[in-house]
């Protein structure tokens, strides 16, 4: 248990000192408006899977390329600010997780379950 914990630590360390790196770091404009939503390390530290979107979910295949071209360097200054021994490979996925819920919603909607009527139920369900 505790070892799932440190890893959850570590992820959300990871997800926070990335969002800081490719906000004032990084000097490509199109990398420097993405979202990191998500980090899954591996329990060994090896390799951290890197979960982000952007604001205009057409560009995300064209800055996964540019990512990934400068993954190592993006590496080197998570080294300089993480205090782990191990700083972990990045490998950089799109997040699809809004597009799914769009399509969820879109699918309601031609059920006739109305937006006013999800929120309602959310609502009811939060309080219990």
């Amino acid at each position: 248990m505790s070892s799932n914990l440190r890893i959850s630590r570590i992820n959300k360390e990871i997800q926070r000192e990335l969002a800081l790196i490719f906000e004032s770091r990084i000097k490509k404009n199109s990398v420097r408006g993405i979202i990191i939503t998500g980090v899954e390390c591996t329990k060994d530290l090896e390799r951290a899977r890197v979960y982000f979107t952007a604001l205009e979910a057409r560009k995300c295949p064209g800055i996964l390329r540019e990512l990934n071209e400068i993954k190592g360097a993006v590496r080197g200054l998570l080294g300089q600010t993480l205090k782990l021994r191990k700083v972990p490979a990045l490998e950089f996925v799109i997040d699809t997780s809004s597009e799914y819920g769009a399509k969820i919603d879109a699918i309601l909607d031609k059920l006739g379950f109305s937006s006013d009527y999800r929120q309602v139920n959310d609502d009811v369900d939060s309080e219990v």
